[in-house]
């Protein structure tokens, strides 16, 4: 029960925050859209920047897991980094509100040490992901692999920020992705 709520919670906060950016999210609306009482997030998140620090990692936990299926599928690890990195700019509304939330906090975290720390640590989980799957593409260890998860990783980042504020459309950030995963790692074969 109380993990579904913590999930209500965390859902409505990245609700309101695709809707209204992080300055404009208020934890009253969180409540409002989670059909919760103030007290709880309260209880579950003890202030708005916990709150605003979960929801960072729920987006990143959930944009992952939904990667993580086709690799039950024994795609090669090739496919499975360009699906990742493809995943992230779509025409997909759910995609596009996570993409949001994910640079709202980029953004804020500038100004807010405390959430900059929690941002790091999401680009490196995230970073270390695409590592391991360079890694079994091109057989050498996760550790010479960083760099070009670095660059991978920044890539998606920064034509998520141009897609999402209209200066590319889907189909040429996409576009331009692929040809930037096979400028740093090119396909077998």
């Amino acid at each position: 029960m109380a993990n579904d709520t913590r999930k209500r919670i965390l859902e409505a906060c990245s609700i309101c925050i695709a809707r209204d950016g992080v300055r404009g999210m208020r934890v009253q609306d969180v409540c409002k859209q989670a059909g919760i009482s103030t007290g709880l997030v309260y209880y579950h998140f003890t202030d708005r920047d916990g709150l605003l620090a979960a929801t960072l990692e729920y987006v990143n936990m959930d944009s992952v897991a939904q990667r993580e299926e086709p690799a039950a599928g024994g795609s090669e690890p090739y496919e499975l980094l360009r699906e990742l990195l493809l995943a992230e700019i779509q025409d997909d509304e759910s995609v596009r509100a996570k993409s949001i939330v994910w640079n709202e906090i980029k953004a804020i975290a500038v100004f807010e040490p405390p959430l900059a720390e929690h941002l790091a640590a999401s680009t490196s989980a995230w970073q270390s992901h695409v590592a391991k799957l360079v890694s079994g593409h091109t057989g050498a260890g996760i550790e010479q692999c960083q760099e070009a998860a670095l660059l991978l990783t920044s890539l998606v980042e920064g034509l998520s920020s141009r897609w999402l504020s209209n200066q590319l459309d889907t189909a040429a950030a996409r576009a331009a992705l692929e040809r930037g995963l096979e400028s740093v790692l090119p396909a077998k074969g």
